[in-house]
């Protein structure tokens, strides 16, 4: 269990690392603009190590922009080094759009000893994500990482709408292919987490069926239930073309509105104030197990993937596997 650290809300700095991404701009100017009509109190963000991953278009092209608005902007200070950053600051949020370097940010960060949110894709390997999970657990240093679709007041509708468990719900996304990871990690994930929102964790077993403009993956839940994502890698980065439908035992509940980073950033700070994190590693790597798991039901040809199989085979630990259900009765 990771050890709560309360840190007073008015003193609560924060840094950043990676600045290739639109959430460095949204959340600074949540946290230091208090005209802002999304301005969350407690807390500001004081200090960044800009990163960047050259090779890669969509963070290459990005950073200096990004950079100079932080800096001139929000008079946050630029530093060389995640190092100086951890140096400056109560509490970290790892932002680099690439998920291939967040295993070593992640390990720079504990170094520190200062508590992390990491973003989303947590990395480029399910193996990557369960052993930045491992590290902070083993130096009880809290983190968690999450899309801001789990706190959408239209998913929390949804989600929320009977007592019962969901016995189905479909969930479509726009799920843009990034090169280095499997492909539902950097995009897909938003449409995913928000289908797990709704069904909870108990995902079994994945199927895939794939063409090149999208992909439908359906999921056995414990209890027989049927969760479904579409994703649609057609569409662009950024686009909003999100949506969730639950059937429940009283009827049919579909998605109203959509939301922004508000009500994910409050969730940030109040974790960086408690050390208790919204979202606990079991969790969030049943996401990932349901990733990969897909991934593999397409290599495969479609045939049916086990997901706890695969969190075992990446090296996920038996204490944060979901129990599996017992065998019905004869």
């Amino acid at each position: 269990m990771l050890s709560p650290r309360l840190v007073m809300a008015e003193n609560l700095r924060i840094g950043l690392v990676g600045l290739d991404s639109s959430h460095c701009e949204q959340f600074t100017l949540r946290l230091n603009d208090p005209a802002n009509p999304s301005h969350i109190p407690g807390a500001r963000v004081v200090a960044a190590f800009p990163g960047g991953s050259p090779d890669l278009p969509e963070s290459a092209a990005r950073v200096a922009g990004f950079t100079a608005t932080l800096k001139d902007k929000y008079g946050v200070q630029i530093k060389s080094s995640i190092t100086e950053v951890c140096a400056a600051v109560d509490a970290v949020m790892i932002l680099s759009v690439d998920g291939r370097p967040h295993l070593e940010q992640v390990r720079e960060v504990i170094l520190s000893k200062k508590p992390f949110f990491l973003d989303k894709p947590v990395a480029a390997s399910l193996k990557d994500v369960v052993e930045i999970y491992r590290l902070a657990a083993e130096a009880k240093i809290p983190m968690f990482s999450a899309s801001a679709m789990r706190w959408y007041p239209g998913v929390v509708e949804v989600a929320t709408a009977e007592a019962t468990p969901a016995i189905a719900a479909i969930s479509y996304g726009p799920a843009p292919i990034l090169p280095h990871h499997p492909d539902l990690f950097f995009y897909g994930i938003h449409a995913t987490e928000a289908l797990f929102t709704v069904m909870g964790t108990g995902c079994v077993e994945v199927r895939r069926t794939s063409t090149k403009t999208a992909s439908v993956v359906t999921a056995i839940w414990q209890g027989d239930r049927i969760g479904t994502l579409h994703a649609i890698h057609a569409l662009p980065m950024g686009s909003a073309n999100y949506k969730l439908t639950r059937f429940g035992q009283k009827g049919v509940v579909e998605q109203k509105n959509q939301g922004d980073y508000t009500p994910m950033l409050r969730e940030i700070v109040k974790f960086f104030q408690t050390g208790l994190p919204p979202v606990t590693p079991s969790q969030t790597l049943e996401i990932y197990g349901f990733m990969e798991a897909a991934e593999q039901s397409q290599r495969q040809g479609g045939k049916p993937v086990n997901v706890r199989e695969v969190l075992r085979k990446a090296g996920t630990p038996d204490a944060w596997l979901i129990p599996e259900a017992p065998a019905p009765k004869s």
